[in-house]
């Protein structure tokens, strides 16, 4: 697919639909999804921020000189992608990790009675150290590279949960610190948002039955050999760019994964 080239502060119309690189086969873009591309730069650009409305469907029109009916398509399939949010008499926003509609987008262990709660968090170790070269892989940093390590805790009304992993580009996260984490009580993708400018937009789970082992049935208050769902994800901001390696333990004893295909 043919990919609109522009800066965040241009006001071109979008190239066309049929270019291609030289020695390439032409490609078809609709004029749609090339709008959305020049919205998705913007919003990586961070001129736009998460929370924050961004112009209307009639500014943006006159912006890259299309129709209003164009520029409604691409948001449209923004907003079914949960990269931004329509309010009614408002306007359209970044989506944020700090609303809590949202939090429960990437969170998809559900209870299997009543409503869907945010865990209490406990972090059980947090420190920096050098990426093996699995977790550099999947990273797509070098083995030794710095990252940010944290093991915590996820509790539902007190019960001990979800047992996780998670790992972070040091370079990214510069100025996370390990009291910074230990302080931090929230959910992590909106510190990472608020205070590094990094979005978590997509994630790749991986999902298997497996049996607790001493150490994650000592932590989680089970037997051995409770069987656990184990989840492992790959997170993404924009362009595609991986920026978490999680693996979680999930006690199912009263929850349920829950996931909406369409």
């Amino acid at each position: 697919m043919t990919s609109a080239q522009s800066s965040s502060s241009s006001n071109a119309a979008p190239p066309s639909a049929g270019t291609a690189a030289p020695g390439s086969s032409p490609t078809f873009s609709p004029l749609y999804q090339q709008i959305k591309t020049l919205i998705m730069q913007n919003l990586q650009s961070g001129e736009w921020r998460a929370g924050e409305l961004i112009p209307s469907e009639m500014e943006l029109a006159a912006r890259f000189k299309v129709s209003q009916g164009t520029v409604r398509k691409a948001i449209d399939e923004l907003a079914a992608e949960n990269l931004v949010v329509r309010r009614q008499g408002k306007g359209t926003f970044v989506a944020t990790h700090q609303e809590a509609r949202a939090q429960f987008r990437f969170l998809r262990l559900k209870p299997d009675v009543g409503d869907a709660q945010y865990p209490d968090n406990v972090i059980i170790e947090a420190k920096r150290l050098r990426a093996s070269a699995d977790i550099a892989r999947q990273l797509d940093i070098k083995t030794g590279d710095s990252v940010v390590f944290m093991k915590r805790m996820q509790s539902f009304d007190g019960a001990p949960t979800i047992l996780e992993e998670l790992w972070l580009p040091g370079m990214l996260f510069k100025g996370l610190s390990v009291e910074r984490m230990l302080q931090y009580k929230g959910p992590m993708y909106a510190l990472l948002e608020t205070e590094f400018g990094t979005q978590m937009i997509r994630a790749v789970e991986n999902i298997r039955a497996v049996a607790a082992d001493a150490h994650a049935a000592e932590l989680l208050g089970i037997a051995v050999n409770t069987p656990l769902l184990s989840v492992n994800r790959l997170s993404f901001t924009y362009s595609d760019k991986p920026v978490e390696v999680r693996r979680s333990l999930y006690v199912t004893n009263g929850h349920h994964y829950e996931n909406e295909l369409s």
